[in-house]
């Protein structure tokens, strides 16, 4: 009896050997966040799961000799052995760098392939993020092809995306798929309103996205996506300054408990004395984030970010200043002053494998009250000049609800979704005289009760939307997507109407029909193609149809967009090119006209067409070396425009530069692990200076050089911007006034250092 036991136990004991339950969790290595639906599978009997919610799998049968194989798009597929992975809580997978069939979100507001979006899409990733260190969004955007943002200043900025440089609200930018701003009432330095240090990744959209986002979306969408809570105990801190006075800091906790996860993060930033006067400013970014997985079915997500903004306004320097390297200021007091909130909640419900419902509720407060040098105008014969101190504001209380249902036929989807937006805004200016000296410089001014202008609107934007996919035939897929817009605005000029005060008090209406048709063709191996119709359209802003007109009679913009593109994976996945090509034709487009007596109004007189070439690539040629280029060749040319009474109709337009490229080689030798250094190369082109062609910029060549260190939890790097210290602008302008260049950025040296506590389950 007893050897029976004795061989009983040791038959148990090979059985617990030979099968058993092995849990754990896979999670993102530089974010540490959970990843949902990773594959896991026994290579040696095929048995395999997906990670839940919580990136957490659970697999029976595994044998102590088998090996586990993760994997998941986008990321490079780790083989682990059973027992192994038995000692290994969390399992990190590493994002790939040169594979194009990663997972976005921004193209149907779910998530996807990006080989599935018939759209031309690129995604910043936190590794780029996390290793180009950028002080400014810039730094990380002008690596997109297609993507011109100009650096003004300050983190202060205006953005080229199948346009133009300018300052029109063509471009919508979203925070977690929500609009920073609300619709009306745009801003071409709403990026201010951005917590960079609380970023997980950024996805750009180039050309219209209105079927799905509405107004502003026209030469493109930039969707800022927060970071999540990771699995772990993590906690981080970060300095940083620069040879200009630029001091930095950023922080981050984040945890998870049980069903419960949090992530707090931020940044403060200083700049004193910097290579231009009266350029100082400095900035506050919070953000707090919580994710609650209810149950396997319902999960809470709650965002706040707040902003604590200001800054020194530099203006551009006239050709002499400029050519001369004379940096000293002609505004000596404009600034602008940023506060911003914003809060969403989101519940997203799983009904079934095939229904999921998301209901997002936001608010939204922001203000910008500012000095601002471009108001500033010369009285003639005098040392006295006329100025402003406004201030524009608004609350928004919104609401998006969403339901996506899949079939079983033709691999179809249908998503549609409801939105509304209340949005009341007001705008206030007061008048100032300015003081001039003999050289120029405008030295100081003289607040007065005289009150320019005062109004409120209520702005009321209601929208649905819809888009259906399916596949055709194999290997194709259609997505067909429309949707409708109304904007009410309800004006009240708290001032008697006038050509400068503003329209009377009044209520307009704007509506708009935004369809898209796109399709997708899988050539295999990571090899396809894609073409579509998309249409944009953008309402007239609110200081575009009130203030400083008579009547209101503006009608919005439309936009139409053709392209078509692939992407191509070669040498054995090392490397893939993706290309876009596309034509845009904007038409009812908002000029400034001068009417007979001399005054100006604005009107639908204007009429574009825009055509280009996109393209990035990537390839490491040996596993230690990465190599990237991006860029666009397009032309932006006035098919009708007036200005100033004169008309400049087949004129290319002003601010258009025909090139844009940006290179980069990064180097990680194998015998010093975490040592990175790289190069990158910057070009613009030439473009003219104003609308009848008659003033040119020759562009600029920029280069840079980051170099970094990681050794487990510590990290320190040195970047270098603008390395031959080169003279260039910004942006070049000629006016009635003359010639105006924005400086831009000086040579720059960043050093920082930084450590990063991760704890253990």
């Amino acid at each position: 009896m007893k050897q029976f036991y004795i061989l009983l136990i040791a038959f148990l004991a090979m059985r617990v050997s030979y099968a058993q339950e092995l849990t754990g969790r896979v999670a993102d290595a530089r974010t540490r966040e959970a990843l949902p639906g990773v594959s896991v599978n026994l290579i040696a009997t095929g048995i395999g799961c997906t990670c839940n919610t919580q990136g957490q799998y659970t697999l029976s049968g595994t044998k102590g000799d088998d090996s586990l194989k993760i994997s998941y798009v986008g990321y490079i597929t780790r083989k682990i052995a059973v027992s192994a992975a038995a000692q290994m809580p969390v399992i990190y997978l590493e994002a790939s760098s040169t594979n194009l069939n990663e997972v976005i979100v921004s193209s149907s507001r779910e998530k996807q392939r990006r080989t599935e979006a018939p759209v031309a899409i690129s995604t910043i990733s936190p590794q780029i993020l996390q290793e180009t260190k950028a002080t400014t969004l810039d730094k990380v955007l002008n690596k997109v092809s297609g993507v011109y943002m100009v650096d003004l200043g300050n983190e202060q900025h205006t953005m080229a995306i199948r346009q133009p440089i300018g300052y029109k609200s063509l471009f919508l930018y979203l925070e977690d798929g929500i609009p920073i701003r609300t619709v009306g009432d745009f801003n071409h330095n709403a990026l201010i309103e951005v917590n960079m240090a609380a970023l997980r990744n950024i996805e750009v959209i180039r050309g219209p996205a209105s079927s799905l986002y509405g107004s502003e979306a026209v030469g493109g969408a930039v969707n800022f996506i927060t970071a999540a809570p990771t699995l772990v105990p993590t906690a981080k801190v970060q300095l940083e300054a620069s040879n200009w006075g630029y001091k930095r800091t950023d922080f981050s906790v984040s945890d998870t408990r049980g069903k419960a996860g949090f992530y707090v993060g931020g940044y403060y930033a200083d700049q004193r004395n910097g290579y231009m006067d009266h350029s100082n400013f400095h900035k506050l970014a919070v953000t707090a984030r919580t994710d609650v997985q209810l149950n396997e079915r319902n999960k809470w997500t709650t965002t706040a970010t707040l902003i604590n903004y200001k800054t020194d306004q530099t203006g551009g320097l006239d050709s002499a200043h400029f050519f001369a390297k004379d940096y000293r200021n002609f505004q000596t007091f404009s600034y602008r002053e940023v506060k911003a909130l914003r809060i969403r909640s989101t519940l997203d419900h799983t009904w079934n494998e095939s229904n999921h419902t998301s209901i997002t509720a936001f608010f939204r407060h922001s203000t910008i009250g500012q000095n601002p040098f471009y108001a500033i105008k010369d009285i003639r014969n005098t040392l006295k000049a006329k100025g402003e101190i406004n201030s524009d504001a608004f609350y928004s209380y919104g609401v998006i609800v969403q339901h996506k249902k899949d079939f079983n036929w033709k691999q179809a989807s249908l998503i549609a979704g409801v939105s509304a937006d209340y949005s009341p805004a007001t705008y206030y200016a007061n008048y100032i005289d300015i003081a001039k000296d003999a050289a120029g410089y405008y030295v100081g001014y003289q607040a007065t009760d005289s009150v320019l202008t005062s109004y409120r609107v209520g702005l009321l934007n209601t929208a649905m939307y819809t888009q259906f996919s399916f596949a055709p035939v194999e290997n194709m897929r259609v997505v067909a997507a429309l949707r409708y817009d109304r904007m009410d605005y309800d004006f009240d000029n708290h001032l008697p109407p006038s050509a400068f005060t503003g329209a009377p008090s009044e209520r307009n209406n704007f509506n708009a029909l935004t369809p898209k048709l796109g399709l997708t063709y899988n050539l295999q191996h990571n090899r396809g193609l894609y073409a579509n119709y998309s249409r944009g359209f953008a309402p007239p802003n609110i200081s575009e149809l009130y203030r400083g007109v008579k009547v209101p009679v503006l009608k919005s913009a439309t936009y139409d967009n053709y392209e078509a593109g692939g992407w191509f994976a070669f040498a054995q996945q090392k490397g893939y090119v993706d290309v876009s090509i596309y034509q845009m034709k904007g038409s009812n487009e908002i000029v400034s006209v001068r009417d007979a007596d001399g005054s100006y109004n604005n009107r639908n007189a204007g009429a574009t067409t825009h055509r280009g070439i996109e393209w990035n690539a990537r390839y490491t040629p040996v596993k230690s070396i990465f190599l990237r280029t991006s860029g666009t060749y397009a032309s932006h040319i006035f098919d009708a425009y007036t200005e100033n009474g004169k008309t400049y109709d087949h004129n290319d337009m002003n601010g258009a530069p025909k090139w844009i490229t940006n290179t980069e080689i990064t180097w990680k030798p194998a015998c010093l692990k975490g040592f990175r250094i790289g190069g990158e190369w910057q070009h613009i082109s030439g473009y003219y200076m104003d609308a009848a062609n008659t003033a040119w910029y020759n562009g600029y060549e920029l280069f840079n050089a980051r170099a970094g260190y990681q050794w487990k939890g510590f990290e320190c790097w040195l970047n270098c911007m603008n390395i031959g210290d080169q003279l260039y602008a910004a942006t070049a302008e000629k006016s009635a006034y003359g010639k105006s260049y924005r400086v831009g950025p000086r040579q720059t040296f960043n050093v920082g250092v930084a450590y990063t506590f991760v704890g253990k389950k």
